[in-house]
């Protein structure tokens, strides 16, 4: 007899009971065929030269068939999005609280999915799903992972209609498309977590996105008034000194001649170079120009590649110290109810607080 509830085991199928037995609605099966027509993404993408060997045609049709089914039946799982602001970060069992908090429990918990739409925390959203990306993608439990995915195509498709960052889109999709192909060609050496033919189609679904960012092409905006060229040079360049990443310098720079100029200012890329670096590493990375001069643009991408650089976000994660608690600090309310952002039990909450660094919300759950 099938499986009538959502247990983990049914194959998610609509069935109807009839005189001759338990037959499954003809109307999934239509809705089935459709999904499978839509992905058109061809197998030898993911497979290398050596494993297209190993499959005729028939066997990797059948393949092809078995991935939409399970991406169907994965698909027709309820999303759990959760719209906490706050979650206890416990580490041990204690009398009052059994278990501990894991990576994917905090990620599905915390309101990810509100972040992404505010933009002081778009970027800081972005890089933790990077991070997660690059090393913890195998610790994340199924619903976190389906949670993972279902954010990121929020992202994507932001990104495909306002046009913001896309950049930064780009990098993750190349970090996280590597991950999968490692991880898939890998099968049995590593914890997958989840069917390998549902990776299959995110890995098809994560290359669909990257053609579609690919040719996504930004529109000339028809305004009358006053645009960024009409503002005098020193406003210009002081816009340009409040850049904390070199190529978003270097893309200003390829809007107008004059924002060229300002960009190759040597003097913005050694405050640049200073502000992300420290001196010793100038020096183990030191290049001149035939004049005699420091490089310092060509010093700060040489630098970029041996360092890490300094991260700036509009607003982050917080932690409190004396509730073990992580939270999104509103600071609206804040200001105006004196709300610390999470039942804080502290007589000076504020100076308990530290801001959670994407890195450091990994290290938090590492035991």
């Amino acid at each position: 007899m099938p499986f009538l509830g959502q247990d983990w085991r049914s194959p998610g199928w609509s069935w109807i009971k009839t005189e001759d037995g338990w037959k499954r609605c003809e109307s999934c099966s239509q809705e089935l065929g459709r999904e499978s027509n839509q992905c058109d993404i061809s197998h030898s993408i993911i497979l290398n030269s050596e494993d297209e060997g190993i499959f005729n045609d028939e066997e990797r049709e059948y393949a092809s068939k078995k991935r939409k089914k399970d991406h169907f039946r994965n698909n027709t799982n309820t999303q759990s999005f959760y719209r906490e602001k706050w979650i206890y970060v416990h580490k041990e069992s204690t009398k009052e609280r059994h278990g501990y908090c894991t990576l994917g429990e905090a990620f599905n918990r915390l309101d990810f999915s509100s972040a992404i739409q505010d933009i002081r925390r778009f970027n800081y959203v972005v890089k933790l799903l990077q991070l997660i990306a690059k090393s913890q993608l195998t610790s994340l439990s199924g619903v976190a992972q389906k949670n993972y995915f279902n954010i990121l195509d929020k992202i994507v498709q932001k990104v495909l209609d306002d046009h913001h960052n896309p950049r930064l889109i780009k990098d993750l999709l190349q970090d996280l498309s590597s991950t999968l192909c490692i991880l898939i060609r890998g099968v049995g050496k590593s914890v997958l977590v989840g069917n390998i033919n549902i990776w299959i189609c995110r890995l098809e679904t994560i290359l669909t996105w990257q053609q579609q960012l690919q040719n996504l092409q930004m529109t000339k905006q028809v305004d009358s008034g006053l645009t960024l060229s009409d503002l005098p040079l020193h406003m210009l360049n002081n816009i340009l000194y409040r850049f904390s990443d070199g190529w978003d310098i270097v893309t200003l720079g390829q809007v107008t001649p004059t924002l060229y100029m300002l960009s190759e200012d040597r003097q913005l890329w050694k405050r640049l170079c200073q502000y992300h670096f420290a001196e010793k590493q100038f020096c183990r990375h030191l290049i001149l120009s035939e004049k005699g001069h420091v490089e310092w643009k060509l010093m700060y991408f040489a630098l970029q590649k041996y360092y890490p650089t300094k991260e700036q976000y509009g607003d982050t994660l917080h932690f409190c110290r004396h509730c073990s608690i992580l939270f999104w600090k509103d600071y609206h309310l804040a200001l105006l109810f004196k709300d610390s952002g999470h039942p804080c039990t502290a007589a000076d909450p504020n100076s308990c607080f530290t801001p959670v660094s994407p890195q450091h919300f990994i290290d938090l759950f590492k035991f």
